[in-house]
Parts: structure tokens; sequence; C-alpha cells
């Protein structure tokens, strides 16, 4: 793959032309191409999707002990349409205009400029590999209960590491792996819950769905656990250089993807809390074991404790492909140092496989609440970028092509991303104060780290490096090959 100095780049775009750009030719350019790398279809994307956003009804459960059986139906039912469909929508358009894997950091980019793209990788890296550390331990939880010895110790710090081990190696020998992984692992993770559905229909007592308690209700839990296992649905942007026809395959697979996810919180939860008597207090993780072995028995509870167990190891392969292919598409646009953009021979990004997977173990150590208010204090700042991008490109550049389209114009569009930007602001003020100070270091790390990498490429200490392959920020031009 060729190369050129970024700083060559950043000059010749600061020559050009908004005039000259505009009239640049649709499909003169092209996102860069690796033929002898199989690509990504459909089905193997939905089910990333799928990983990256949900795994499974598992985590939800704390939605009942928060609030009650009805504000969480009505939670995985309206949340959706709050936050989860204009989030999809915005990864489609933007994802399509951009059909690269720097993701949503190319858009922020071309919007705000290179330093706040930065930001937004820095920013999004880190909530992703925040997020991945759960995993491990979230496995082990449910492994303890047939082998104590993992409760703690050091058989506990051994298991974390061999797992995140085993895992990244996967991840290391191709996309196209971890794709039929996450369909395998997707199917054996929902059948229970199918079967389960079908025993539990004689016990259904529509009048427990109703129970609400509003002068009862932890706000703050009920949010958080709506919004960790509703959001990330702009991670399968930083894979779109590997997927096959990505213009139309992108907006297909996200439209797919809510669907599933959707689907696979609301009818477990409708049957948990439909075919037993509601008990608050019992509502929280792994509480759907219980279930099944009261509905089915000790063969149903295995089967769901087992597909548990699986859908955390589907979560951390879709994680910890989304964030090294980010590295990859950040290094490939001159934001990272060049080793970061080179591929193992299986077409995978090593450096940033290798980054990922050592910010999972240095964060495991961190209790499962606390993880879960980071990775949503720093999501919720990478995610108010990709609202401005989207909007301010609508805005400057509201000709440019975009292979799909929101079928809503500017004012709609800014509509649109009012009800999530206020969901995002009240996120942000029910975090702790650790957890806010946690963050705010960390967002502050970003701003002091691009001025020292600029610095290290002025000095020459470290190769920087753009790809010829790459168009321009400005998205003025059709980037898809469609058929």
């Amino acid at each position: 793959m060729k190369h050129r100095s970024s700083s060559t780049k950043q000059i010749s775009v600061q020559m050009r032309g908004q005039d000259d750009a505009e009239s640049t030719l649709l499909g003169e350019h092209s996102s860069p191409k690796l033929e002898k790398f199989q690509k990504v279809s459909i089905i193997p994307l939905v089910f990333l999707i799928f990983y990256e956003v949900s795994g499974g009804p598992f985590g939800v459960e704390d939605s009942v002990k928060a609030a009650g059986p009805l504000l969480a139906l009505l939670g995985f039912l309206l949340f959706p349409v709050i936050w989860s469909v204009p989030e999809a929508l915005i990864t489609a358009e933007m994802g399509t205009m951009f059909p690269e894997n720097g993701g949503y950091v190319v858009w922020v980019s071309s919007a705000l400029g290179p330093y706040w793209g930065f930001q937004q990788g820095w920013m999004k890296w880190l909530s992703g590999v925040i997020d991945n550390a759960l995993y491990p331990v979230l496995f082990l939880d449910y492994v303890k209960l047939a082998i104590p010895a993992l409760e703690g110790g050091p058989p506990r710090i051994i298991a974390i590491l061999a797992i995140t081990v085993a895992l990244t190696y996967m991840n290391y020998r191709g996309l196209t792996i971890v794709g039929w992984v996450a369909i395998l692992l997707g199917v054996f993770s929902l059948l229970p819950f199918v079967v389960m559905g079908f025993i539990a229909i004689p016990r259904l007592e529509p009048s427990r769905w109703v129970q609400v308690d509003l002068g009862n209700v932890d706000w703050g839990l009920y949010l958080n656990t709506l919004f960790w296992n509703l959001n990330y649905w702009d991670s399968i942007s930083t894979l779109a250089g590997e997927v096959d026809n990505p213009c139309r395959t992108l907006p297909r697979a996200l439209f797919y993807g809510v669907i599933l996810v959707v689907l696979s919180y609301f009818f477990p939860l409708l049957i948990g809390t439909g075919a037993l008597p509601v008990n608050r207090d019992e509502w929280s993780d792994g509480y759907f074991s219980n279930i099944a072995s009261i509905i089915g028995g000790v063969w149903l509870r295995t089967w769901i404790q087992g597909a548990s167990a699986l859908s955390n190891m589907g979560m951390f392969v879709a994680e910890m492909s989304s964030d090294s292919f980010q590295l990859l598409g950040m290094a490939e646009r001159g934001m990272l140092p060049e080793f970061f953009a080179k591929r193992s021979r299986y077409g995978t990004p090593l450096t940033g496989i290798i980054f990922s997977a050592s910010g999972v173990i240095l964060l495991s150590w961190l209790s499962f609440q606390e993880i879960v208010a980071a990775e949503n204090f720093l999501y919720c700042f990478g995610m108010i970028m990709e609202f401005v991008a989207f909007v301010k490109l609508r805005v400057k550049h509201p000709e440019a092509a975009r292979p799909y389209k929101i079928p809503i114009g500017t004012v709609g569009s800014i509509l649109m991303c009012i009800p999530p930007t206020v969901l995002l602001l009240v996120v942000v003020a029910l975090a702790s104060h650790k957890v806010m100070a946690l963050s705010l270091l960390a967002v502050v790390v970003g701003l002091v780290l691009e001025p020292c990498l600029r610095y290290t490429e002025k000095k020459h200490w470290v190769r920087f490096s753009i790809s010829s392959d790459l168009p321009e920020f400005y998205p003025l031009y059709h980037q898809c090959n469609e058929p």
C-alpha cells in the first residue's frame, strides 16, 4: 500500500479550495482495497452488530430491579426509538459516506478537523476497551458456579489472562472467523429463551406486566442499564472498510440488527416478569438462570448459564475487532504512528489487537458498576461529537454524495439529535464524582496526547503516514462501488 507524508497531505488539503472540491466527480476516489482478504457479508455483519450492542438479554435484569416490570418493558420498547434508531440511522448514513475503518473518527475529522477526530478516536477506543474488560469477568462469574476456585485469587487472575489471550488470538486470525463465530454464538445464546417462552405460556399472567411503583425507582441504575444495553451502534462503522459492498450492506445490516436486539431484550423480559411473581430484589445479573430452573428445570438453567457465558465471549471478540480496526483506520489517516496500520497475514491489525488486549487486562480490576458508568461517561462525549459532525455535514455539504441518506432535511436532522443529546446529558449528570473525575482525567489525557504525537512526528522520532488510497476528508464524492 502506498503512503505519503501526512504533513504534505495536510498542506494539499488546505490549498485545495472548496469550489474545486465541489466539482470532484462521483466515484473518482475509492477506499483502500485489500482484495486478497475476504470481506464480511451481511449475515455475519448483523451478528457482529448484535454482539457490539447486545449479546442477548444477559444484563437487563437490573432494569426490573431498578424500576419494576412495567418501566423495564417500556424502557426496552421506547429507549430504542429515542436512542438506538437515531444512532443506527446516523451510522448508516455516515458509514456509507465514509466506508473505511476509521469510522466515526473520520466523520468527526471531516466536520470538525483532525484534532477533534483524534479526541473522538481516543474517547471511543478507551470506552470500548473499558467495556471489553467486563466480559472475561462476567464469563467467570457464571463459570465459578461450577468451579468455585475461580471466584478469586490467583486462579481467577490466570483464568482472565487465559481467556483474554485465547479470544485475542481469534481476532488475530481474521474478521471472517469472528463473524461466523458470532453467528454460532448468537443462535446458541438466543435459542434457550425461545424454548423457555413456549414452556412458560401456561404460566403467563399479564397483570404482572403492569406493576409499577414510581416512588421507588432507582433512576440512575435504570437509565445506565438501558443505555449500556442499547448503545454502541456506531462501533460497526470502524469495520466498514472490511465489509463487502458497504453502501448496500451496512444500512441493511443495521436495520436487521435493531430488530434482533430489541426482540432479544423485550421477549425474555416479557416471559420472566409474566411467568413468575416479581420480587424486584431478586432481579440482578444472572437471574434468568433461576427463572429457567423454575420454568423448565435444571437442563434449561444449565443451557442459559452456558449461553450467557458464551455470549460474553461473542461480545469480547466483536468489541475487540471494532477497537483494533479503529486504531488501524486512525493510523491510515496519519493520526497514529504508521505501525498501527500494519496488517498480519490474515489481514488483521496486529498492533491494534495487542494494544486493545493490553487495555482489557489493565482495566479488569474495576468493579462492574464502575466499568459501566465510566464507559457510559466517555461514550456520551464521543456521541455528542458525532451528532455535531452529522448536523454540520448536513448543513455545510447538503449535496454531498450519500449512498444512504436519512429521509429528513436539515431541520429534521437537528430535531432528531435533540432527544438523544438530552439523554446523554442526563447520563453524564447521574455519574458519581469518582467516575466523573476519572473520565475527565481520561479526556484531558487525549487533549494532551494529540499534540505530543504531532511533536514526535515533527521530530521524526516515529513515522506517520497517510494512505494514498484514501480520499481527502471532504465528503464530496461517492466512495462506494455499487453494482
